[in-house]
């Protein structure tokens, strides 16, 4: 069987793979199979790492919000159960942004939850 190099299209695919890889050191910028190894994992971890931001952000805004409620004489989980009991829909990155930009606003939402 005869060998197949690839030609002009090959060549264009190994040159797309190493334009990616601008910035990076040594072999992983240079050779192509290098380059490739590289670049497939930092796209997989690009994709991942998307998802595991949105979790991140969550738990920073919980504990936001837990300390800003430990402030006003409550835990985290009782004022989000005081909060949904009173009927205020508020989520966790807008209340988080209270807490930490406006905490007399932040205290009146506490006031409000611990009335109702």
């Amino acid at each position: 069987m005869s060998r197949v190099k690839g030609g002009p299209k090959g060549h264009l695919r190994h040159k797309k793979i190493l334009k990616m890889t601008k910035g990076y050191t040594g072999s992983r910028r240079l050779l192509f199979r290098r380059a490739n190894e590289a670049i497939l994992k930092s796209l997989w971890y690009a994709y991942r790492d998307r998802r595991v931001r949105k979790r991140d952000l969550r738990k920073l805004w919980i504990a936001r919000i837990n300390a800003a409620a430990r402030q006003n004489g409550l835990n985290y989980s009782r004022l989000i159960f005081l909060m949904k009991k009173a009927n205020i829909n508020l989520n966790r990155k807008m209340l988080a942004d209270l807490a930490v930009r406006d905490p007399q606003a932040f205290g009146a939402i506490v006031a409000k939850a611990t009335s109702a």
